[in-house]
């Protein structure tokens, strides 16, 4: 896909919000936000957010009310993110992948996503959040305030 493509808004856009990092009381994170992020990237093709079991039912209606899928895991809510993101990137499903988060761990699905060519997108929560890895790693970041 090239620069016009993107342009017209045609990227289809892969949303990855790491629940338990952004969804903090010293943040102030909009659902709503997210997904107009994902919208001034092209056209949200996948967006979820992932939790672990602790989260409260309110973050979950509140996400699928905005058109988040919400995958619910027992185990490490950063490994299946990461997994499902790298797994839209291979598979083709996606031209341009934002994930948001403050963990540096994502970096490498930042960087395997560019060395195929795709756009990346690194949103913080706030400047208190914002993990310069991945500030560095993305084509562009964006940090909430």
């Amino acid at each position: 896909m090239g620069l016009l493509d993107r342009v017209r808004g045609t990227s289809r856009v892969g949303v990855f919000v790491d629940g338990p990092n952004v969804f903090r009381s010293e943040f102030d994170v909009d659902l709503d936000e997210l997904r107009a992020v994902g919208r001034e990237e092209g056209t949200p093709a996948i967006l979820r957010v992932y939790v672990d079991e602790n989260a409260g039912g309110g973050l979950i209606q509140a996400a699928e009310a905005r058109g988040f899928e919400v995958v619910t895991t027992s185990g490490d809510v950063d490994v299946k993110l990461a997994v499902d993101a790298v797994e839209a990137i291979v598979d083709g499903r996606i031209d341009t992948v934002v994930v948001v988060s403050r963990d540096t761990d994502f970096k490498p699905v930042l960087e395997i996503a560019a060395e195929r060519g795709l756009r990346t997108v690194a949103v913080a929560p706030g400047e208190y959040g914002r993990s310069d890895a991945l500030r560095n790693a993305a084509h562009r970041e964006i940090t909430l305030e």
